[in-house]
C-alpha cells in the first residue's frame, strides 16, 4: 500500500500542489529541532529515573515495596491524561506554547521528588512529571513533523526517539555515581533548558496558517529555511491543504479520511506496547546475571547504550529505507528473539543450567533491543505526527497517546499475572505472536510516507475515502 499509487489520481482531482520547490538550508531546521528535542530528552530521563532511584529509595526505607510500585505506576497513569490534554493545548495555544508549558510540571515535580520529605511529595512529584511526559509525547512529534521538510522529516522525527534514549542512558549512567535525590535535581535541568530554548524557536507555520496568521507563518518559514529561501511556494502549498473555515468536531472521526489514519495509528501504538519491550527490560538484570555480570546498574547502562546506537542508525535509515520496511524488518527480528527468549526459559524449566544458555539469553536481549530501536521504538510517534490532517492532528494525537500509555500500563501491571498463569516461556511466545501480528498489520494497512509532504499524506487518505465511497 503506497501513496505513490494515488499521486496521479490525486493530482487530477485536486488543485493542491504535491511538492515544495525550495527547502532551503537545513542548518536552522537542525538547530530548531535540537532545541525541541530537549523536551523528549527530559521525558527519557523521567522514564529511566525509577531504575536507579527505586532500589535506593527502598534500601533507605523511604518507600515501602507497595509505595515503590505506586511510584512506578503513576508515570503511565498521569501520562495517559497528559496526552489528551496536550492534544487540546496544541490546538488551543499552539505547539510552541505547549512545549514551553511542559517545563512547569517537570520542574515542580522534580523539585518535590528531590525534597522527598514524605511519601506524598514523592508521589505528587512523580504524578506531575508523568503528566508532563504525556504532554511531551504529543507536542514534540507534532512540532517536529510540522516544521520539517519532507526529505528530512523521517530523520528529524526519529531524533525525537533518539533524545528519549539518550535521556534514559544519561540517568542510568548518573545513577552509578549519584543518589536518588541528586538525580531528581539533575532531572529539572533539561526541563529548564527546554523553557529557555522555546524563546528561540518559531511557532509552526501550519498552526499559524490555521489561525489565519499568514505574515507570521511566512516569518516562521524564513526562520526555519533561511533568509535567502523563497518560502512563498511552501506557504502556498500548506495553505491549500488547510481550510481555516472548517472547525473540527470529534464526530468527524466517523469519516473514512479520519477514521483510517486514527485506526492505523492506534493499532501501531497497541502493537508497540504489546511487543514485550517493558517485560524484556524488566528481565535485563536477571539475564545479565546469568551471564556472570552481577552489577545490575552496569547492565542497564549497556542496554541504554545499545538503544542509543541503534536509534542513531534508525535516524539515518528512516528517509532511505522508509517507515514500512523498517517496521517489517524490526518486527521480524523482535518476533524471532521473543521466541528464542521463550525457548531459553522453556529449557531452564526443563532443567538446563542458566549459565550454559546465557549466550542465548544475552544475545536475544541485545538483538531484540536493536530491532525495537530500529523500528518499533521511533516510528509509532513519527507515524502519529504524519498520518493525521492538520485540523484533527491535536485531537487524534491525544487519543493515540492515551491508548499508547493505557497499553503500557496494562502490560506493566498484568505482566506478572500472565507470567504466573502461563510461565515465562509462554509469556514471551505470546509477545512474539503480537510482534508477528504487528508485522502483518503494517504490511496490509500502513502506507509509506517517506518523501511525502503532510499535505500529500492527507490527500492519500482523502483519495482513498473518495474511492471507497464511490464503490
Amino acid at each position: 500500500m503506497d501513496i505513490d499509487s494515488l499521486d496521479s489520481s490525486s493530482a487530477r482531482s485536486s488543485p493542491k500542489l504535491s511538492s515544495t520547490k525550495y527547502e532551503g538550508s537545513p542548518f536552522r531546521l537542525y538547530v530548531t529541532v535540537a532545541f525541541v528535542c530537549l523536551g523528549p530528552f527530559a521525558f527519557g530521563y523521567t522514564i529511566g529515573y525509577s531504575s536507579p532511584a527505586l532500589p535506593q529509595m527502598q534500601t533507605s526505607r523511604i518507600l515501602t515495596k507497595e509505595y515503590a510500585a505506586w511510584f512506578g505506576s503513576l508515570l503511565p497513569l498521569a501520562a495517559m491524561f497528559g496526552g489528551p490534554l496536550g492534544g487540546w493545548m496544541i490546538e488551543k495555544y499552539g505547539r510552541k506554547s505547549t512545549l514551553l508549558f511542559t517545563s512547569a510540571p517537570y520542574i515542580i515535580g522534580w523539585w518535590l521528588i528531590a525534597r522527598g520529605g514524605n511519601v506524598t511529595m514523592l508521589l505528587l512529584g512523580r504524578l506531575l512529571t508523568g503528566l508532563a511526559s504525556g504532554l511531551i509525547t504529543v507536542c514534540a512529534p507534532v512540532y517536529i513533523a510540522e516544521v520539517s521538510t519532507k526529505s528530512l522529516r523521517g530523520l528529524l522525527g526519529a531524533c525525537n526517539q533518539l533524545s528519549i534514549t539518550v535521556g534514559i542512558l544519561m540517568v542510568y549512567a548518573l545513577g552509578l555515581h549519584f543518589k536518588w535525590d541528586t538525580l531528581a535535581l539533575f532531572g529539572s535541568i533539561p526541563a529548564a533548558l527546554t523553557a529557555i530554548a522555546m524563546f528561540f524557536v518559531p511557532e509552526t507555520p501550519r498552526y499559524l496558517l490555521m489561525k489565519e496568521r499568514r505574515i507570521q507563518a511566512l516569518q516562521s518559514l524564513v526562520k526555519l529555511r533561511g533568509p535567502h529561501t523563497d518560502v512563498e511556494d511552501e506557504c502556498r502549498d500548506i495553505e491549500e491543504g488547510i481550510d481555516t473555515k472548517d472547525t473540527f468536531t470529534y464526530s468527524e472521526f466517523k469519516k473514512p479520511e479520519l477514521s483510517r489514519p486514527l485506526y492505523i495509528s492506534l493499532a501501531i501504538m497497541f502493537f508497540q506496547q504489546f511487543s514485550g519491550i517493558n517485560a524484556i527490560m524488566f528481565y535485563t538484570v536477571a539475564i545479565f546475571k546469568s551471564a556472570g555480570i552481577q552489577n545490575s546498574e552496569f547492565s542497564t547502562v549497556i542496554i541504554g547504550a545499545v538503544q542509543v546506537v541503534s536509534t542513531v542508525v534508525a535516524c539515518f535509515l528512516m528517509d532511505k529505507a522508509g517507515r514500512r520496511r523498517l517496521l517489517i524488518i524490526a518486527g521480524s527480528i523482535m518476533t524471532v528473539t521473543c521466541f528464542t527468549f521463550g525457548a531459553y526459559y522453556f529449557a531452564i524449566k526443563a532443567g538446563r543450567s542458566p549459565e550454559t544458555l546465557s549466550w542465548l539469553a544475552v544475545g536475544s536481549l541485545i538483538i531484540y533491543i536493536i530491532g525495537f530501536s530500529l523500528g518499533w521504538g521511533p516510528i509509532p510517534l513519527l507515524a502519529m505526527s504524519e498520518l493525521f490532517p492538520a485540523r484533527a492532528r491535536g485531537a487524534a494525537s491525544g487519543i493515540a497517546i492515551f491508548v499508547n500509555w493505557l497499553c503500557a500500563f496494562i502490560v506493566t501491571k498484568q505482566f506478572s499475572l500472565v507470567q504466573d498463569w502461563f510461565g515465562e516461556a509462554v509469556t514471551f511466545w505470546i509477545f512474539g505472536a503480537f510482534c508477528l501480528g504487528g508485522v502483518m498489520f503494517v504490511i496490509k494497512y500502513l502506507p509509506e510516507t517517506k518523501g511525502k509532504s503532510l499535505e500529500d499524506i492527507e490527500l492519500y487518505f482523502l483519495g482513498r475515502s473518495i474511492t471507497y465511497s464511490s464503490v
